[in-house]
């Protein structure tokens, strides 16, 4: 049975992997910038990590990607800045910067870190209910993680590409990659369930476990909740509502 300290170091080395694989790729037109928070804002990730990824889990939630407005900012999955600052306790200070600016930085994008004013509504959302649901995060991360399945936003000047939106060339190489961060992040942490936040995510979830017959793996049951996104319709109508229901409809909550 691994410790703590053991589970959190090898969630971490695990990031660190992928991030050194992914920082490799390139991307073709119209891919302006590609941001990679596991490089600049590494330092805001890692705490994340060490705090919350240090033990066993029931379910792991797997977004997209990052957010322009969230974890471009903050290092943190869905990262809307209050929520990261406020309710999960990632805060940097001038004696302790969490985010630097990445090497090449869209103008149209900038990194401000916490300081970014914009408001990341996934993630208010996300971590909104969770606030709602469990009180404090400690209680949250008992038995639930979050994480992103692809550590890297894309860009077009300033409109934001998400990978499903990547040439099948470029794509491949890409989600071999994020699979084999997932199936090793989901045997550290050993969950009963890996939630898809959105269809997206929960197909990638289901195409990294195909097939898989591991004696050291969980059996593990992929779903999906709605994502949280405010351009989607149904996400507007009762979000909360709605991922809660189909949480319970699972069973998981």
């Amino acid at each position: 049975m691994r410790s703590k300290t053991a589970i959190a170091r090898g969630v971490i080395a695990a990031a660190q992997h992928l991030s050194q694989h992914v920082e490799t790729m390139r991307f073709a037109a119209p891919v302006t910038h590609v941001y990679n928070p596991l490089t600049y804002a590494w330092a805001a990730h890692e705490t994340y990590l060490r705090r919350f990824a240090a033990s066993k889990k029931k379910v792991v939630f797997v977004g997209m990607n990052p957010g322009p407005f969230g974890m471009v900012q903050t290092g943190v999955p869905f990262g809307e800045v209050a929520a990261v600052r406020d309710w999960l306790g990632i805060a940097e200070s001038a004696k302790k910067p969490l985010v630097k600016k990445p090497e090449h930085e869209n103008p149209k994008r900038t990194i401000e870190g916490f300081a970014c004013s914009r408001s990341e509504v996934s993630g208010r959302r996300l971590w909104g209910l969770f606030a709602q649901r469990f009180g404090t995060a400690d209680l949250f991360f008992q038995d639930h993680f979050v994480a992103n399945y692809c550590p890297l936003a894309f860009f077009s000047a300033g409109r934001n590409l998400t990978p499903d939106k990547l040439p099948a060339a470029e794509q491949l190489p890409l989600l071999a990659a994020c699979d084999a961060h997932l199936r090793a992040l989901i045997h550290l942490l050993q969950p009963q369930w890996v939630i898809g936040i959105g269809a997206w995510a929960e197909i990638r979830a289901r195409a990294a476990f195909a097939n898989l017959a591991l004696a050291d793996m969980p059996e593990i049951r992929v779903g999906r909740i709605l994502h949280p996104s405010p351009a989607s319709p149904a996400a507007n109508q009762g979000w909360a509502e709605e991922a809660t229901r189909q949480l319970v409809e699972l069973g998981i909550w």
